[in-house]
Parts: structure tokens; sequence; C-alpha cells
């Protein structure tokens, strides 16, 4: 091997470097991305608190999330929704043993997970109003 062929390996290699190491990062990148919701499902603790007994839940979904909201009065709602679950129930709180409880999730085109809920000790109305959602 020639000086000149010698230094033309060794900056084809030296390029080559430059390319192999941002594939190999996005290579790492992409197989941990295509894991980690594998492992959030398996570690996906309830959103309700320990003691409430849920009496009744629904689950919704509206695949793209185009037209499809929820508003639950005193507690949030959102827009954009592409899956939605409510639990509906009771809870103790206090010396109060069978507090009504509202808890739910959901997920949107801007949000990953959100949660939120409203829990009633006396009169109180519990409600949730969802739209353009399908109850599955």
């Amino acid at each position: 091997m020639s000086c000149g062929e010698e230094y033309l390996f060794v900056l084809i290699i030296h390029q080559f470097r430059w390319v192999a190491v941002p594939l190999a990062v996005l290579a790492i990148a992409v197989s941990w991305a295509s894991a980690t919701p594998l492992w959030a499902q398996a570690n996906k603790r309830p959103i309700y608190p320990k003691g409430f007994e849920v009496t009744t839940d629904w689950q919704y979904s509206c695949p793209e999330g185009k037209g499809c909201s929820f508003n639950c009065p005193g507690s949030g709602g959102a827009n954009n929704v592409t899956s939605l679950s409510i639990f509906l129930g009771s809870v103790p709180i206090g010396k109060k043993e069978n507090s009504a409880g509202i808890f739910y999730e959901f997920t949107s085109t801007q949000t990953l997970r959100g949660s939120g809920f409203a829990v009633t000790t006396g009169i109180g109305t519990l409600a949730c109003q969802v739209q353009g959602m399908t109850l599955d």
C-alpha cells in the first residue's frame, strides 16, 4: 500500500466513524422507545387510592381524537381525547367510610397520560360529560 492509499483508507475509516456513531445512537434510541411503553404498562398502578371500591367504570375511545372531549365539573376535562377511563365508587375519608368518588384517566393528542378526581363527603354531584367518544 502506498502512502496515498493508506491516507485514503484512514480517511474512509475516519468518515465512516462519524456516520456509524450517530446511526448506532439512533438504533439504541429507537429500540429504547419501543421498549418503554411495555415497561410503563407493566408498572402502571391504578389511578385511584387504596381503599377505593369501584362500583362501575366506563371505557371510552376516539382513535383520532378529533371532536372528542370530556368535562367533569369541579374536576377538569380535556379536548382531542383518544381514550378515557372513568371509575365511580366509594372511598373512605377520615371517619366517613363511604364517600362518593369519581376518578378518571385519559390520553389525548397533546397529553400522554392525564388523570383527575372528585370526591364528595355529603350531598353533591359527581358527573362527567363525554362528547364524540365511543363507549367500549
